[in-house]
């Protein structure tokens, strides 16, 4: 597991903020590439943490990244929104 970069952690803030419908009306393909290759990964991580109880590593960076788990889960609903697969 990767630390997060600074341009993960603000595209994670950014879907934790976002409407889906709004970002997806002007996301072009760089970013929805770079939304499933890197940050889908992270918030698979993430998710399966806090579901399956598998470790703590990737909830510890979202903390020290100021991404509360409030803003964890709204990134992975709006990802899910967007088709970043996240099961």
């Amino acid at each position: 597991m990767s630390e997060l970069s600074l341009e993960n952690i603000e595209f994670i803030k950014i879907l934790a903020t976002s409407d889906a419908t709004i970002l997806q009306a002007g996301m072009n393909e760089a970013t929805k590439t770079q939304l499933d290759e890197q940050i889908g990964p992270i918030l698979r991580e993430y998710y399966h943490e806090n579901t399956r109880f598998t470790g703590n590593d990737r909830t510890k960076q979202f903390e020290r990244a100021g991404i509360s788990e409030d803003d964890g889960k709204s990134a992975i609903a709006c990802a899910r929104r967007l088709g970043i697969d996240i099961s």
